[in-house]
């Protein structure tokens, strides 16, 4: 059996996705989760073989709770399963880590055969965003996408979405204001932005920080 963790914000579709999993018979969902620190904490205690995880989740997005799992090394297949098909969540789950990217437009047997294939250490990608990963891979980055940001860079941008200014952020994380204001300009320049206000929103928009 294939043992799923699923993370979705929304109960009605945790319920749909769950049904077409398990009908074929060899796929099981040992736990649901709401939100991504939920998400996170079942994948470290249930260890399954496959974390199917919505992007925008309350708590932590499902691109971070994908870093985490890398960070901690759990041999663990991620599959984003999203209704995003924006270049930027793409090339940035796929950077994040993530083994497959599906939208939730795809048909349930396409979905389920994504869950296998990442539980085989194969990709999935929804065919609609083939394009978009093979002009990315070949050289040719698409308008759009991001260079990934460092952990610090998002503690960073977490705290700077909160409204905290550069010394608040910098007091909170043991670092000078002008530590911050680098790691601002760093940032910046990876999203392509000119100013605090838009870094913000990007990362919001592309799921690298959430505020509830």
């Amino acid at each position: 059996m294939i043992r799923v963790i699923l993370a979705d914000d929304h109960a009605v579709v945790r319920k749909g996705i769950c049904d077409f999993l398990e009908e074929p018979g060899d796929i099981t969902v040992v736990a649901e989760a709401a939100n991504g620190d939920e998400a996170l904490a079942l994948i470290r205690e249930h260890r399954p073989d496959v974390a199917v995880l919505d992007i925008q989740m309350p708590g932590r997005t499902g691109l971070e709770v994908t870093r985490a799992v890398r960070a901690g090394q759990l041999p663990v297949g991620v599959l984003i399963l999203t209704a995003y098909d924006d270049d930027p969540f793409v090339m940035t789950a796929l950077q994040a880590g993530a083994n497959g990217y599906v939208l939730k437009t795809a048909e349930p047997e396409e979905i389920v055969a994504a869950v296998r294939a990442v539980h085989k250490g194969q990709s999935a990608l929804d065919p609609a965003l083939l394009r978009k990963v093979m002009a990315y891979v070949s050289g040719r980055p698409l308008p759009g996408s991001v260079e990934s940001l460092s952990a610090r860079e998002i503690e960073v941008l977490r705290l700077a979405a909160q409204g905290f200014t550069n010394k608040a952020i910098g007091v909170q994380l043991g670092i000078s204001d002008r530590t911050v204001q680098g790691h601002l300009t760093n940032i910046f320049g990876k999203l392509d932005v000119a100013s605090r206000t838009e870094a913000v929103t990007k990362a919001i928009q592309l799921g690298l920080v959430s505020v509830e």
